[in-house]
């Protein structure tokens, strides 16, 4: 199946929209994945004024690309997030900065908006984060019980469920991107995610095989696992880096830090095995766009979206009408 190839523009916000439409045109790319910030969406413009949201698409038409999603990360990682230091203060409005709830009250507003966004500009499709109020207690150090965990997922049902709400009256869907720090972060709590919101069809999944793979989590097998659940997806590669001195916990080392037990890459740089995720995209059906969310802390990235691009549209291979064989006869 042949998809159109997008690029997500949120490594790529610090640019206007009317400057990075021309470059990912020459870079050959098909389209973008819009992100929420900097100036490529304003949500609240966009919820309230078509005329703005029409002048998104329009900006890329110009230049020959469409648009198929949007994606609003970071107030999607306040709704559930605890919120309670200084790195997500940035997200937000300087007015609730070190305001926990306020973080989350407006955060609230904004995913509902974004699904408002999502309908004026046409898409079916927005992408993002939930946040999660239980991130925090993954080690059992101090003891976590079971209960504790459960009330995390009950406590993220209860805010997502209004949000999905909207989300059904604009005919747009949610795509999770399944991540460490989320509500989902690997195939068992994404079935629990799922559990949690009793499976209603306006949530599913952004499949972002990156996050799987430091994991050692089997992308594959996520997609086997959800194979109605994936609204959108995500091309980015990543490699295990480790030493015998770092764990995939990443020893507090940034991106791109020489001793990291893991590290993101560009596409077709690291580990990940994209031929089988094609081939079982191909099995589930799914016709929506591979987007590439670029990521390489060595790598140029005009370089790296460029190259990108040509290795995603490689991956790619018209549907076979007949079985090879055929052609022996009898």
């Amino acid at each position: 199946m042949i998809r159109p190839v997008t690029l997500f523009t949120g490594q790529f916000a610090d640019l206007p929209l009317e400057e990075l439409a021309p470059m990912a045109a020459e870079w050959g790319y098909d389209g973008l994945e819009l992100a929420c910030w900097g100036d490529h969406v304003d949500v609240p413009r966009a919820a309230r004024s078509k005329t703005y949201a029409r002048s998104r698409k329009e900006i890329l038409a110009r230049h020959g690309l469409s648009v198929y999603a949007i994606s609003n990360h970071l107030a999607g990682q306040l709704v559930c997030d605890p919120n309670d230091d200084a790195r997500s203060d940035a997200f937000a409005p300087a007015s609730c900065k070190g305001k926990p709830e306020a973080k989350r009250k407006w955060a609230v507003k904004a995913m509902k908006d974004t699904a408002r966004a999502a309908r004026n500009i046409g898409v079916k499709v927005v992408n993002g984060f939930t946040g999660s109020p239980i991130w925090h207690l993954l080690y059992s150090f101090p003891p976590v019980s079971d209960a504790m965990i459960e009330n995390g997922y009950e406590r993220f049902a209860k805010l997502w469920k209004p949000i999905l709400d909207v989300y059904d009256d604009c005919g747009v869907r949610f795509a999770l991107e399944v991540h460490p720090t989320e509500i989902a972060f690997d195939i068992r709590t994404a079935r629990r995610a799922l559990d949690a919101l009793r499976h209603r069809k306006a949530f599913g999944f952004n499949f972002d095989p990156s996050h799987l793979h430091w994991q050692m989590v089997d992308p594959v097998r996520f997609l086997k696992a959800f194979p109605d659940r994936v609204y959108h997806v995500h091309v980015k590669d990543a490699a295990l880096t480790l030493d015998g001195e770092s764990g995939i916990l990443s020893s507090h080392l940034n991106f791109g830090v020489p001793g990291r037990g893991w590290d993101f890459r560009s596409p077709g740089r690291g580990g990940i095995d994209f031929e089988e995720i094609v081939r079982a995209l191909d099995a589930l059906g799914y016709d929506g766009p591979l987007s590439v969310e670029w990521e390489d802390a060595m790598m140029d990235r005009a370089f790296g979206a460029a190259e990108a691009c040509a290795f995603t549209k490689g991956l790619q291979f018209p549907a076979s009408d007949r079985v090879f064989d055929e052609a022996f006869g009898d």
